[in-house]
């Protein structure tokens, strides 16, 4: 299955607010389970929640230790289970260093944005490096308005929007991923 080898990471900054402004966003709970669900369903192989304030770091451990080791766990076992992929850092190098330690695969890190930039590549042409089976992949997605120009820069490629019929495009984060993931790793239907 091509998912483990693949990565998803959540980052909280350098984030944008709605002025274009460099900030931290705060933690959304339904972001971690709706997206720690679907990294399950695609068998990615860690979710990584990423935020460097020590009050939302202690807010995501919170959830977590509800839905990994508490009674939200006993209850939904489905939940704790997908809440397992979860894991929280503080920044992308650390991010990195967790890959580095399960893979000797070279890693690409793929930006997500509701913009293009010269570095983009297309769902068709992503989905087919992953499949190739010789690199780990770490798909970054952004909250607020999305991520700064120079985390952006810093990945090796920036996955082409979502494509939109409408001239409204502000999908919640949660939505994208499990758009993007669907794209990447789902069923390829459209080939049938």
């Amino acid at each position: 299955m091509e998912g483990d080898r693949v990565y998803v990471a959540l980052m909280h900054y350098p984030m944008y607010n709605k002025r274009m402004e460099v900030v931290a966003t705060s933690i959304t709970n339904l972001d971690l389970h709706d997206i720690s669900r679907a990294c399950r369903t695609f068998q990615v192989k860690r979710f990584f929640v990423v935020h460097p304030s020590k009050n939302q770091q202690q807010l995501i451990e919170d959830i977590l230790s509800y839905w990994q080791e508490g009674f939200g766990g006993e209850y939904n076992p489905d939940r704790r289970e997908a809440m397992n992929t979860v894991m929280l850092c503080s920044d992308l190098q650390e991010v990195l260093m967790h890959i580095g330690r399960d893979t000797v695969q070279e890693v690409k890190t793929v930006a997500t944005d509701a913009r293009t930039y010269p570095n983009t590549v297309t769902y068709r042409d992503l989905r087919a490096q992953i499949g190739c089976h010789d690199k780990t992949w770490l798909l970054l997605f952004g909250t607020g308005w999305g991520m700064s120009r120079e985390m952006m820069a810093m990945c090796d490629y920036v996955l082409e929007p979502i494509g939109m019929v409408s001239d409204y495009n502000h999908l919640s984060v949660r939505s994208a991923v499990s758009i993007i993931l669907d794209r990447l790793l789902g069923e390829a239907w459209y080939e049938a």
